[in-house]
C-alpha cells in the first residue's frame, strides 16, 4: 500500500502497488489487468427501476463529448452526440454529489451525497469502473466542494483550500489557499505539455492562475463582486469569468492577466451557471437562471489556433516555447467580432458604460430557475444539459433546436 503525504487535515491512500492510472476506455470490452485490491465495502448493485431517482449534479468530461450525472442512487454516464446513456452504477447506500470523469477512460472521481451512508461528502473515491472497485481515496475533515482530473493530476477543492496530487502515487504536490469557495470553483487546462489551474484568489473578485510548468502565478482582479463562474480554454491561455451579479462576462489573457474583451449578458442580476469557450476560441456561451443561453462572438484569437482542437497535441506555436522566456510574450491578439452594440455606442466614454456594451448575437430560451450547463458540439452546435433531466442540442447560428432528449425522467415533474 502506498500512503499519501500525512497531514493534520486529511489522510489519503491508494490501494495498489502498481499505481492507479490506466488508459482503458469506458464502454470497451478489452481492459488490461491492473492487479488492484478492493476496499469497496459495498459493490455497485442494480436498483429497482420503480424507485424514483433525483438528479444531484451534472458535469462535462474534459472534451465535452460526454457528461456525468450524479443521482440519489449512484451515477450515470451519457454520450453527447447522439445523447445516449453509456452506463449507470447504482448503490443501495445512496448517491453521489460529485462525479468527475477523465475523458472517456475507466477512472472516475466520486464524492458521496449527504444521504450516502457508506461514502460521506468529505471523502473522494477514485473509482475504476472496469474493476468495479475503489482503488484510491482521500478523506478530509470538511466536505469536498469539487474534484478536477487531468491525466497526470488529481485536484481536490475544499471550502478554503485546494490540494493538487500526482495521479500515479497520490503524492501531495501543491496546496493553495483561497477565499471561501462553497461552489468548488476550479478549472484546469488539459494539454499534456502544460498545466494551468484557475481558482478563486484570497480577495473578492480575484482569480488566481497557476502556470505550474512555468512556475508563474497570476492574480487577476476580474470583478468587483465575488466570482460566480469561470472557465479556461483547453490550453489554459484564455480565462472567461463572471461575478455573482451575472451581468458581465470578461475574457483574460492568463499569461499576463490583461483583459481582452467584455460582453454583457443583460442588465438584471442573474446567476451564471456555466460558461463555455468553443475549441476554436471564436465563440463563448453562457447559461443563467434567467432561462436563456447566450452566445457571443469573441474578438480574440490564440496564435497557432489550429492546435486548440487537439487536446493531446504537444506541438503548436502558442505552447511550443512554454519553458522559455518567449512564452511570456503576448499570445493573444484582437480579431473582428460580430456582437451587436447599442445604437449609442459611438458615444463611448461620454454615456455610461452600458451603452457601449457588446451583447450576445444569439439566444436560446429554456425554463427559468433551472441550472443548465453548456458546451460546444460539432458543426457549430451548442449542447445544453439541465438539472431537470433535459438535453438540448441547438444550431449555434440560428439557435434552432436539433435534438431534445429527456435523459432522466422525474415523477410528476414535467418540463
Amino acid at each position: 500500500m502506498l500512503a499519501g503525504s500525512p497531514s493534520s487535515h486529511m489522510s489519503s491512500s491508494v490501494l495498489t502497488s502498481q499505481g492507479i492510472f490506466t488508459t482503458s476506455r469506458i464502454g470497451s470490452s478489452e481492459f488490461p489487468n491492473s492487479g488492484a485490491s478492493s476496499s469497496f465495502t459495498q459493490p455497485m448493485e442494480d436498483m429497482n427501476e420503480n424507485e424514483e431517482t433525483d438528479l444531484l449534479s451534472i458535469s462535462w468530461n474534459q472534451d465535452y463529448g460526454c457528461f456525468a450525472a450524479g443521482t440519489s442512487h449512484g451515477f450515470r454516464i451519457y454520450n453527447c452526440e447522439p445523447c445516449k446513456e453509456t452506463f449507470r452504477r447504482d448503490l443501495k447506500s445512496g448517491g453521489f454529489k460529485i462525479v468527475e470523469m477523465l475523458f472517456r477512460c475507466n477512472i472516475l472521481a466520486l464524492v458521496g451525497a449527504v444521504a450516502n451512508s457508506h461514502y460521506p461528502p468529505n471523502k473522494v473515491l477514485i473509482w475504476d469502473d472496469h474493476q468495479s472497485r475503489c482503488i484510491g481515496e482521500f478523506t478530509f475533515r470538511s466536505d469536498v466542494r469539487g474534484v478536477k482530473l487531468r491525466r497526470d493530476r488529481i485536484v481536490v477543492v475544499l471550502e478554503h483550500k485546494i490540494y493538487v496530487y500526482n495521479f500515479t502515487d497520490l503524492k501531495l504536490l501543491h496546496q493553495i489557499e483561497t477565499l471561501a469557495n462553497p461552489r468548488g470553483l476550479c478549472c484546469l487546462s488539459h494539454y499534456s505539455n502544460t498545466f494551468v489551474l484557475a481558482c478563486p484568489g484570497l480577495h473578492k473578485g480575484q482569480v488566481r492562475v497557476e502556470h505550474f510548468g512555468l512556475n508563474v502565478t497570476k492574480l487577476i482582479n476580474a470583478h468587483d463582486s465575488q466570482i460566480a463562474c469561470f472557465t479556461l480554454t483547453l490550453d489554459g491561455l484564455l480565462l472567461a469569468t463572471a461575478s455573482v451579479k451575472g451581468t458581465l462576462i470578461r475574457i483574460f489573457n492568463t499569461m499576463d492577466g490583461s483583459r481582452l474583451q467584455e460582453v454583457r449578458r443583460g442588465v438584471d442580476r442573474a446567476e451564471i451557471n456555466s460558461i463555455a469557450l468553443s475549441p476554436n476560441v471564436q465563440w463563448l456561451a453562457a447559461s443563467s437562471d434567467k432561462g436563456t443561453v447566450h452566445v457571443f462572438s469573441l474578438r480574440v484569437r490564440v496564435f497557432g489556433e489550429d492546435s486548440v482542437t487537439q487536446p493531446n497535441a504537444v506541438q503548436g506555436p502558442a505552447l511550443f516555447h512554454q519553458n522559455s522566456s518567449s512564452s511570456l510574450d503576448p499570445l493573444i491578439s484582437p480579431n473582428t467580432g460580430a456582437n451587436p452594440n447599442s445604437s449609442l455606442s459611438f458615444m463611448r466614454g461620454v454615456l455610461p458604460k452600458y451603452f457601449s456594451s457588446e451583447w450576445s448575437f444569439a439566444q436560446f430560451h429554456l425554463p427559468e430557475y433551472t441550472p443548465f450547463i453548456v458546451a460546444f458540439g460539432s458543426q457549430n452546435s451548442v449542447i445544453i444539459v439541465g438539472m431537470d433531466g433535459s438535453f438540448d442540442q441547438v444550431h449555434g447560428g440560428e439557435m434552432v433546436q436539433q435534438e431534445y432528449v429527456r435523459f432522466l425522467k422525474f415523477e410528476n415533474r414535467p418540463r
